[in-house]
């Protein structure tokens, strides 16, 4: 069985295809810590204080819950049905010590243990093995968070914002120079008058055959 974690629940796999030779039995989820496993006595029955959630991890070194038929656990699987448990969902019942069995928010980052267990009544007729130890996700200590990174993104920003500033100086000369040096251009330069061309005008005059000199 393995576990997907929170800082106080854990995921995991239903029983599907294990307990079907027990039709009438009644399936429990026992909890403990990884240390406390060897020592669980299988005639513990639930709901009693001695197995209550509202006692663990001291003076109860195991508790059960999440109680189920067979039929919640039906083989083979029907298509889309979800086939997960969630250990440590309820907080509604956490302090309720009226209700030993609740499946409450577990009090510490383990590591846990978990099995399946078939009652008939309080013999226990089956059982799953021990699931491998299961740690909780723990939040890091504020001392623990490296600030490197943020100190050098605040670096890069202050960078940023002078070369922008700069480069907007800079753009603002150049712009200012090329406005000063058109305006100049056109003040200093003029127009001449273009001179003055006297056309010569020239009378045209017939030209005629001169007769043959006369000898």
């Amino acid at each position: 069985l393995e576990g997907v974690t929170t800082g106080s629940t854990f995921v995991l796999e239903q029983p599907r295809c294990v307990f079907e030779k027990y039709g009438n039995a009644v399936i429990w989820l026992v909890v403990t810590l990884d240390k406390d496993a060897p020592s669980f006595n299988n005639s513990a029955e639930p709901g009693t204080p001695e197995t209550a959630f509202q006692r663990f991890p001291e003076p109860v070194r195991a508790y059960m819950t999440l109680n189920a038929t067979l039929g919640s656990y039906p083989c083979p699987k029907p298509a889309g049905d979800i086939t997960v448990l969630r250990v440590g969902s309820e907080t509604s019942c956490a302090r309720d010590e009226t209700r030993p069995t609740c499946n409450g928010p577990l009090p510490g980052p383990g590591p846990y243990r978990v099995k399946f267990l078939a009652l008939e009544g309080s013999v226990p007729v089956a059982e799953t093995a021990w699931s491998v130890p299961i740690m909780l996700r723990t939040a890091k200590p504020p001392s623990s968070i490296s600030t490197t990174g943020s100190g050098h993104s605040a670096g890069m920003i202050a960078i940023t914002t002078i070369l922008s500033i700069l480069f907007a100086i800079l753009l603002a000369g150049l712009v200012a120079m090329l406005v000063f040096w058109g305006s100049d251009s056109c003040g200093s330069s003029t127009l001449s008058k273009p001179e003055s061309v006297s056309v010569r005008r020239y009378n045209t005059h017939h030209v005629y055959d001169q007769p043959a000199a006369r000898l």
